[in-house]
């Protein structure tokens, strides 16, 4: 898993029937310059601090047939400082 924050999302007007309901995210790798697309079927924004799971076990998570992505948030981090 990867610690990452959002930069931006992407757009597009055709997509695979496959891909689920989500946004595909661009994501730069904290402690690093390596930037991911990532699916995002959380509704994460920009600046946002997220986790990334990649490979095989993002395309795990979904059922049936996997789609093809190779990098799938599966949380938000929250700010401890906002937390009461």
């Amino acid at each position: 898993m990867l610690k990452a924050t959002v930069t931006g999302r992407i757009w597009s007007t055709k997509k695979l029937t496959e891909m689920p309901a989500g946004s595909i995210l661009e994501v730069v790798v904290d402690d690093s310059s390596s930037k991911l697309l990532a699916f995002d079927p959380l509704g994460c924004g920009e600046g946002e601090k997220v986790i990334v799971a990649t490979g095989s076990v993002a395309a795990g998570w979904f059922p049936g047939k996997a789609p093809p992505i190779d990098a799938l948030i599966i949380g938000s981090i929250d700010d401890a400082a906002t937390k009461t």
